[in-house]
């Protein structure tokens, strides 16, 4: 094995990521725990939530990112739009009467329905499920208009012509589908969603052990097969150094915070 040491994966599930981000924060800086977190336990919870047991910044060191992917805007059949300024169009003939699915509040699919108001200036009504299947069903039923969507669980269906695919909300199109239009492309200039893996560890933690670790993630994220993978279920393999990284959650928090803040989301006690 590269790092010497058999590997115990652990699924801790609950609060949002909270909890699994909070043992992280308060493991040992010795190498020996190692999270994969996501961009809302870093750049979205913060503002989300009014007290978080950990600090981002002041608790956790960010090793590498290592998978990432655009959510998708998708529509369903019933509805006449093709692209996405059709959609708008649609949206401002009949104010508050499209419907957009999402599994919460601050989740990205509901950000990046926010993001969409806000730019295109429309009024669009959000739906709250418990869960992603619960939306795609309803979408497919036809019980609700629209839905921005993680690839993996929606691409059959696109490929199954059940949904209609209008844009991706990475900057660049996606490996995965490169037949789907950016939202820039659509005509929304500078809207970028992408929902990011992490690697962190404790604050503290040598500088040796993080390079050690950066440096093997690289390699196996950087790998053909790797690649292969992740563009199967719908993802990117990632890497940045871990001051790029660093980089990138300073710069996303504050404006996921001016996000949440614009669309009036109240904080979770």
């Amino acid at each position: 094995m590269a790092l010497g040491k058999p590997v115990i994966f652990e699924n801790v599930t609950g609060a949002a990521g909270n909890i699994a981000a909070d043992r992280i924060a308060k493991a040992a800086p010795d190498g020996y725990t190692i999270g994969i977190l996501t961009a809302a336990n870093i750049t979205i919870n913060p503002t989300l939530y009014k007290k978080l047991p950990y600090d981002p910044v002041r608790d956790l060191k960010p090793v590498t990112l290592i998978l990432g992917y655009p959510n998708l805007l998708v529509v369903n059949n019933s509805v006449p739009a093709k692209s996405v300024q059709q959609l708008v169009d649609l949206a401002r003939r009949q104010p508050n009467a499209l419907t957009y699915g999402h599994q919460g509040a601050g989740t990205t699919v509901h950000l990046s329905a926010e993001i969409l108001r806000s730019m295109a200036h429309i009024d669009i009504r959000g739906v709250p499920y418990r869960g992603p299947s619960a939306v795609l069903t309803d979408l497919v039923s036809e019980r609700i208009t629209m839905a921005f969507v993680s690839p993996a669980p929606t691409m059959p269906l696109i490929q199954g012509g059940k949904l209609r695919p209008l844009a991706v909300t990475s900057r660049t199109r996606a490996s995965f589908a490169p037949d789907i239009p950016t939202m820039e492309e659509a005509g929304f200039p500078g809207f970028e969603v992408m929902v990011w893996f992490g690697l962190f560890v404790p604050v503290g933690t040598p500088a040796a052990i993080v390079e050690k670790l950066y440096g093997e993630a690289v390699k196996i994220m950087t790998s053909p097969d790797v690649r292969k993978k992740a563009i199967d279920i719908g993802q990117v393999a990632l890497s940045d150094t871990p001051d790029e990284f660093a980089d990138l959650t300073e710069k996303e928090t504050p404006y996921w915070a001016s996000v949440i803040k614009r669309a009036g989301i109240e904080q979770i006690e």
